[in-house]
C-alpha cells in the first residue's frame, strides 16, 4: 500500500524455507550444506551442527539400508548360537565400546606426509608416493579413545603415546564429502605414521578393491558406523552400527572387501555379516535416550560385522558429553535377541534398478483459511505405499487423502510448513520429496491521520508481533508492537507517527 508523501507498505509475512530441501534416509530434513573453515573436534556443539546436516553416505548405502523387512539367513539361529558360544559366559550380552573419534577439516586443509609402514600397497596415497600418503592432518587430530579413555594425557601427548593399541584416526571433509581413516596412528618426532590409510567418498557406494583392508578388518569405513552424540540426543541413530565379534570366518560379503578369519565354519559370521535386533524385543521406556537410540537403529538398520574382539560390541564416539552409564541398558540385551538377515549385494535392495521417485510439487504461498492443492507425483514400477506427512510447522495439517500424491491440505495456523511426500516399495530407499507452504495472514494496512494501522485476524491462544524495516531485503526487522494476544477477532494495531518516516515496510509474525 503506497501513500502520498512517506511510503508505507504491509508485507504478508511467513518464514520461508529457500532452495531444494535435502532429506536423509530416516526422512529427516537436513539443514544447509555444512561449511567448515577450521578444524573442529568431534566432541563440540560446532561439530554436532555440521554432522547433523551431512548426508553421510548415499541413502542407498549399506550403512543406510533399512533391513527391518529382510528375510533371515537360513542358518541364522545356528550363527547366533555360534557367536554366543565363542564368548566367555560372562560376555554374552551386547557391549558399548568407546573407540573412534574424528575431526572435521576444511576442504583446503593443508596435507601432511604420513608413512604407511605396514600396508602401503593397500593404502590410498592420495597424491603421495609409496609408502607415504598425503592426508589432511590438522594439529588437533584425535586418536582413538581420547579423551574418555586416556586419563590425564593431553591430546598432543596421546598423539605421541605408542601404547600398542589400534589407535584409529579419522579426518572428515564435509564440504568435499571425503573421509580419511588410519590405524596404529602415531606422531614420532613431528612426523606421522600409520599401519594403513583409506580414503572414502561419502557421496558414493564405491568400495575398496577386493581384498584390501582399511582401518577396519572388513575393509569398511568406520565414520558412517559410529554412534555419535548429536544423533543420540535426537533420539535415533540413523544408520547401521559397527559390530565386533569374537571370531569370524575366512570370507567377506557385501559391503566388506577384506577378511580376517580363523575358520571356514559356515556358522561363524563373515566380515560384512548383518545382524538385526529382533522386532519382538521390547525397548523399555525407562532406558536412557542413548540406549533407546541405538536399540531403534539395531532394529531398523542392524549392525555390520567389521572386526574381531572379545565381545559382541558396537563402536561409540568417546565423547565426554555422554553421561556415565548412558549405554549401560544395552548390556542387558542377550545375544539371543539378535538374528542374522540375508544381506543384499552391490546391485540388490536399495541399489537395484527400478527405484520409485517422488515429486512433491512447487512451494506455495497461500492465505490462512484457504485449501491448497498438492500436485505430488510418484513414478514407480509397482504400487508403493504413498504417504503425505507434516515435517514441521506451527500447527496441524489436514490432508484430503494422505495416501494420494495429488491431494489437498488445510492448515490450523498461519506460518511456514514443510510437507513431505513418501513412496515406499519395501525394497528400495524410500523416495521422498518435500515442499514448503507459506500460510499467510490475510492482513491489511490503512492510513488513520498520521498513523498507519496494521489490521489482521487473530486466533485465540496465539501471540503476534508487528515488525518494521526500512528495507525489504533486510535480514533484521525491528519490533514495533510485541506480544499481541489473539482473541479470535480482527486486531487493528496503530503505528503512531508512521507518516513521519520516509519509507517503512511492516509485517505481522505469529510467535511460537
Amino acid at each position: 500500500m503506497k501513500l502520498s508523501g512517506p511510503c508505507l507498505y504491509l508485507v504478508l509475512s511467513a518464514t520461508a524455507v529457500a532452495g531444494q530441501l535435502r532429506i536423509n534416509q530416516e526422512g529427516r530434513v537436513l539443514g544447509p550444506a555444512p561449511v567448515v573453515t577450521a578444524p573442529i573436534l568431534f566432541d563440540t556443539p560446532q561439530a554436532d551442527a555440521v554432522v547433523a546436516a551431512m548426508q553421510i553416505m548415499p541413502v542407498t548405502s549399506a550403512w543406510n539400508e533399512d533391513v527391518s523387512r529382510l528375510p533371515l539367513l537360513s542358518n541364522s539361529d545356528a550363527m547366533i548360537t555360534q557367536i554366543t558360544n565363542d564368548l566367555a559366559s560372562n560376555r554374552r550380552t551386547l557391549r558399548a565400546f568407546f573407540e573412534m573419534n574424528y575431526v572435521l577439516v576444511p576442504d583446503n586443509q593443508p596435507t601432511q606426509s604420513i608413512n604407511f609402514f605396514n600396508y602401503p600397497d593397500e593404502s590410498d596415497l592420495d597424491g603421495g608416493v609409496s609408502p607415504n600418503g598425503l592426508y589432511p592432518i590438522p594439529a588437533n587430530l584425535p586418536i582413538e579413545t581420547w579423551p574418555v579413555g586416556t586419563g590425564t594425557l593431553t591430546l598432543q601427548q596421546w598423539q605421541q603415546d605408542d601404547d600398542g593399541s589400534d589407535r584409529h584416526a579419522i579426518m572428515v571433509a564435509p564440504g568435499a564429502g571425503f573421509i580419511w581413516e588410519t590405524w596404529e596412528t602415531l606422531s614420532v618426532n613431528n612426523a606421522w605414521q600409520a599401519s594403513n590409510g583409506a580414503k572414502f567418498d561419502l557421496k558414493s557406494n564405491t568400495l575398496r578393491p577386493a581384498g584390501w583392508t582399511s582401518g577396519d578388518a572388513a575393509g569398511l569405513p568406520m565414520f558412517p558406523a559410529l554412534v555419535r552424540y548429536d544423533e543420540c540426543q535426537r533420539g535415533m541413530v540413523e544408520h547401521a552400527v559397527r559390530l565386533v565379534v569374537k571370531r569370524s570366518r575366512q570370507s567377506s560379503i557385501y559391503p566388506a572387501t577384506h577378511q580376517a578369519g580363523s575358520t571356514t565354519l559356515a556358522n561363524v559370521p563373515a566380515m560384512g555379516q548383518r545382524l538385526r535386533l529382533k522386532a519382538s524385543f521390547v525397548i523399555p521406556s525407562t532406558w536412557t535416550k542413548e540406549s533407546k537410540a541405538v536399540a531403534l537403529a539395531l532394529k531398523k538398520y542392524g549392525g555390520i560385522v567389521a572386526d574381531n574382539g572379545g565381545f559382541l560390541s558396537f563402536s561409540v564416539c568417546p565423547d565426554d558429553r555422554f553421561a556415565a552409564g548412558a549405554f549401560d541398558n544395552l548390556s542387558t540385551i542377550a545375544i539371543s535377541n539378535f538374528e542374522v538377515v540375508q544381506s543384499t549385494g552391490a546391485t540388490g535392495g536399495p541399489r537395484s534398478p527400478g527405484a520409485p521417485t517422488a515429486t512433491a510439487g512447487a512451494d506455495q504461498t497461500i492465505n490462512f483459511g484457504a485449501t491448497v492443492t498438492l500436485a505430488g507425483n510418484i513414478t514407480a514400477t509397482g504400487s508403493p505405499t504413498v504417504q503425505w506427512k507434516m515435517v514441521s510447522g506451527p500447527g496441524t495439517v489436514t490432508f484430503g487423502n494422505a495416501a494420494q500424491p495429488a491431494t489437498t491440505a488445510t492448515f490450523s495456523l498461519p506460518g511456514a510448513y514443510i510437507l513431505m511426500l513418501n513412496a515406499d516399495d519395501g525394497v528400495h530407499a524410500v523416495a521422498r520429496d518435500a515442499v514448503t507452504m507459506n500460510v499467510l495472514l490475510p492482513s491489511a494496512g490503512f492510513r488513520s491521520g498520521n498513523n498507519f494501522v496494521v489490521q489482521f485476524p487473530t486466533l485465540s491462544g496465539r501471540t503476534y508481533r508487528v515488525e518494521e524495516s526500512a528495507d525489504m531485503s533486510a535480514t533484521s526487522w525491528t519490533t514495533t508492537v510485541d506480544n499481541i494476544a489473539g482473541s479470535g477477532a480482527v486486531q487493528q494495531i496503530p503505528v503512531t507517527g508512521a507518516l513521519a518516516n520516509p519509507q517503512r515496510f511492516y509485517r505481522v509474525r505469529v510467535l511460537p
